[in-house]
């Protein structure tokens, strides 16, 4: 599986998110404008001494990850959606995105891809999840749906 963070703000979010991708075998895809530095302490420390075991790709802009993978099975996280997350299958190599913490993925985006957008239940009077809670969450539901392969 391929989890995309487009232009992540918060170290410690996509330093937990490391060490999900580290335990599950995921990719990392991350979209820049980071709102870090890829040596900030907070992010190597919620990362802990995981990061030898992830695969970690940067991109200038989502049109960049978009042409690389022309036949990539793209989903996108958004509170927005209008189905949930357990609705898809998820095919094996799938790329998850998810958006900044303060304001999700480009709303462009999330419109052009409308039947391919999930969202995670909660109740109405939370705006969303954690980021790196998001992500493990729709990231183990593709990985059951692939029978965990490759993991113990």
């Amino acid at each position: 599986m391929n989890v995309v963070l487009v232009e992540p703000e918060i170290p410690q979010n996509t330093g937990n998110i490391v060490r999900t991708c580290a335990a599950t075998g995921a990719k990392l895809h991350l979209v820049k404008p980071l709102g870090f530095s890829t040596e900030d302490k907070y992010l190597k420390r919620a990362g802990l001494d995981y990061w030898h075991l992830v695969k970690i790709y940067y991109y200038d802009s989502i049109a960049e990850l978009m042409n690389r993978y022309p036949d990539g099975n793209f989903y996108f996280s958004t509170t927005k959606a209008g189905k949930w997350y357990t609705e898809f299958k998820y095919e094996k190599d799938s790329f998850l995105f998810f958006g900044k913490e303060t304001a999700g993925l480009p709303v462009d985006l999330l419109k052009s891809n409308w039947d391919r957008c999930v969202r995670i239940p909660m109740v109405s009077e939370a705006r969303s999840l954690n980021l790196s809670n998001a992500v493990a969450i729709i990231l183990y539901e593709a990985l059951r749906q692939q029978k965990f392969e490759g993991l113990k």
